[in-house]
């Protein structure tokens, strides 16, 4: 039980897990005081704020006038989209040179087999019709 439980956590998987939650989680921090630093200040150039600093459009309603904040919502998008990206080109992109190179280095070459092509397909179909015909009991 103890050597299964060391291969599950020696398994690269769990470890760039781990190791992509933790730097997210930090590097977080670091795009939304970017965000909140450079972004949003550019969003007040078009956009004024109201008295609660929510940033977005005003409706005339009902009871009043009320504020769509799509300041929050333009915050969440650019801060997902920033930590994408960096989490792309930091972690996905290398290791996935990373394991190219060891997969060359180890002569293993990945050979793409080619889909068969639509009337390849509607042959298949039609001889399998066919069979099945053949192979009915006759009534």
């Amino acid at each position: 039980m103890i050597k299964g439980f060391k291969d599950f956590i020696m398994r690269g998987n769990v470890i760039d897990l781990a190791v992509a939650v933790v730097i997210g989680g930090a590097f977080t921090a670091l795009v939304t005081a970017v965000v909140e630093s450079v972004i949003n200040p550019v969003i007040q150039l078009f956009w004024k704020a109201d008295a609660t600093g929510n940033i977005g459009f005003p409706v005339t309603g009902l009871y009043g006038e009320v504020i769509f904040p799509i300041g929050n919502l333009l915050t969440a998008l650019i801060s997902f989209l920033a930590v994408a990206v960096v989490v792309y080109f930091a972690f996905v992109y290398p290791m996935n040179k990373f394991k190219e190179r060891a997969a060359a280095k180890a002569g293993v070459v990945e050979e793409e087999t080619p889909l068969p092509t639509e009337q390849e397909l509607l042959v298949q179909i039609r001889d399998l019709l066919e069979k099945r015909e053949s192979d009915a009991p006759k009534l």
